[in-house]
């Protein structure tokens, strides 16, 4: 990017830009005075404005070194010509918020986010947008703030934490969880529990492994919102604030060329996005995040969607939490370009779209080349497995579908069969598995944690983590209508709708009932006869939370399905008008 002319400030025409209503005109001198009183001169009330929205906060090691590099991207917008305004909004941290009501705002706060950046650049009138995100719900709430407003806009991740050292061996958050789970069975000292603790997160950066964030900032680069090789350095490095300063003068180059994220953001690029997921063996939150995407740009594109292509997708990315390797070493060997271009060239990209550079996908990477010399991305000739990392399943038990992790599962163990359990919250199965109040062979199910069940719909890692740790990772399988952790590894089946709130199969499941899971097929049944079903569900009553107030009691009454994104609006096929062009 460095190398790119950019226009000069007499490119831009005011006239045909949201700040116009903030800037021209004598009619807008109170307005100006505004600006004059934060230092702005006459020359930059005039340029483009361009909001730096970053998800900066002392909450977690995520998120810690965005202030940082927002400071890189306005330095761009600056010399392109442009006037940056920062600006904040929430993150709430999954790591920290696991295994207790905290989850439950998660993902909430991924609309909150989208809805705070739409509300804050509509307030203003800034004519464009650079979101920098580090955890989890922060990349998709920025992305669909993007998508909803369409104006010209750049995303921009924080970068990955490094890795933590323990024993000669690098660990991750994912470590601590489960050591949790050993230290319950007796199988480690809390000396150990303490040791690894200490030095599991060594820095600034969102968790290492290809979680939730690393997942999503390759659907950015996938999908053509971020620079190509942006998401790749770990958040200390400096390569990050040369990112950070190519992405504030590529907004302005957008803006000159009328580059929307809904030319980028189109059914193709989605499906590269779901592409780069199941090749990278990422997290099953992607299911979740990119129908969510899809529907603010008014495009249908469901987790069963999502899920045809990861099943036609080889997964060749030997990642965490079901391979051997973090985000650090992806980056060390070639990056997110280098897995895009395999997939490129073996004919499961669609190269023909459009991305941030101006320039399509296939000229983003027309110079990327193959490093054999690494062990952390297959060839597509020897791929980890010929299918996706990530599987869709529908069925008797979840009619409107169902989505599991299979990256770094053996083959044979890719079905499974037995009697439920049945817990009504997490907390009631985080307690049975810490007292080992359960048996080899069973099918765990979680439910009333759903989108409004819970509300919220929480992710599991405190329990499939405690699961592994306590050595039955393998013999137990764990159904919810809740969500797992991109750290999530085992037959975890996350995702179920209709969800137990709305009368789903999964709230008339009774202990001992059979459930079949089949991850090669794709199914996932309830051995229950229908008129047992019936009699079941004609005894079923509706529960009440304990939310009757306050955001999740709002977020309850607005979420939608899991299978279409779990979202709070109508979306871009309801619009009567985009901002871009108010």
């Amino acid at each position: 990017m460095r190398g790119r002319k950019h226009m000069d400030a007499k490119t831009f025409d005011k006239s045909k830009l949201p700040s116009r209503h903030v800037t021209v005109g004598p009619e807008r001198a109170p307005h100006r005075a505004f600006y004059y009183a934060m230092g702005l001169t006459e020359e930059e009330i005039n340029q483009p404005f361009v909001g730096v929205a970053t998800c900066w906060n002392e909450a977690a090691p995520c998120n810690i070194s965005l202030m940082r590099q927002a400071q890189s991207v306005k330095r761009g917008v600056t010399i392109a010509n442009g006037t940056p305004r920062e600006f904040c909004t929430i993150t709430v941290t999954d790591g920290i918020a696991m295994g207790h009501q905290g989850m439950k705002s998660s993902l909430a706060s991924r609309d909150v986010i989208a809805d705070s950046v739409e509300l804050t650049m509509r307030g203003h009138s800034y004519d464009a947008l650079v979101g920098l995100a580090g955890c989890d719900k922060s990349l998709p709430g920025m992305m669909m703030s993007m998508v909803r407003l369409n104006v010209p806009s750049v995303f921009m991740y924080g970068g990955s934490i490094l890795p933590g050292r323990f024993h000669d061996k690098d660990v991750t958050i994912v470590d601590v969880f489960e050591a949790v789970g050993q230290h319950s069975a007796g199988n480690l000292p809390d000396e150990e529990l303490h040791g690894l603790e200490c030095v599991a997160c060594p820095s600034a950066g969102a968790c290492g492994g290809q979680y939730t964030a690393n997942t999503m900032a390759c659907v950015a680069e996938a999908m053509g919102l971020a620079l190509p090789g942006s998401g790749g350095a770990p958040a200390p490095y400096e390569s990050r604030d040369e990112y950070a300063e190519a992405s504030g003068r590529a907004v302005m180059n957008l803006i000159a060329n009328n580059i929307r994220p809904r030319d980028i953001v189109t059914r193709k690029s989605l499906e590269n996005a779901a592409t780069i997921i199941s090749a990278t063996g990422g997290s099953t939150n992607g299911g979740l995040h990119l129908p969510a995407i899809a529907h603010e740009a008014g495009i249908d594109f469901d987790l069963m969607e999502v899920a045809e292509i990861f099943r036609k997708t080889p997964y060749i990315a030997d990642l965490k939490p079901g391979g051997n390797y973090v985000a650090k070493d992806l980056y060390d060997v070639g990056g997110v370009s280098m897995v895009l271009k395999l997939l490129l060239d073996g004919g499961y990209l669609h190269g023909d779209c459009l991305t941030v550079t101006g320039q399509s996908l296939a000229d983003n990477l027309k110079d990327v080349k193959f490093n054999p010399d690494q062990k952390v991305v297959y060839p597509l000739s020897n791929p980890l497995s010929p299918t996706g990392g990530v599987v869709g399943l529908q069925g008797s038990l979840a009619p409107d579908g169902a989505i599991v992790k299979v990256a770094g599962m053996e083959k044979g163990h890719l079905k499974f069969s037995g009697p439920a359990r049945c817990f009504d919250s997490e907390e009631e199965c985080f307690e049975a598995v810490d007292k080992r109040q359960y048996e080899e062979g069973e099918v765990l199910v979680i439910r009333y944690e759903g989108p409004k069940g819970g509300p919220g719909m929480r992710e599991m890692l405190s329990t499939t983590a405690a699961l592994y740790g306590q050595g039955m990772g393998d013999k137990v399988a764990l159904v919810t209508d809740g969500r797992f952790s991109g750290g999530t590894r085992g037959f975890c089946i996350g995702h179920v709708g209709p969800e137990a709130a709305v009368g789903g199969p999964i709230a008339l499941i009774e202990n001992g009932d059979i459930i079949s899971i089949d991850a090669e097929a794709g199914t996932i049944d309830l051995d229950v006869d229908d008129a047992t079903l019936e009699k079941r569900r004609a005894a079923w009553k509706p529960r009440e939370t304990m939310y009757a107030s306050g955001a999740l009691w709002k977020y309850a009454q607005l979420v939608g399905t899991a299978r279409k994104g779990a979202v709070t609006h109508p979306g871009g096929a309801a619009e009567k008008h985009v901002y871009a062009d108010i």
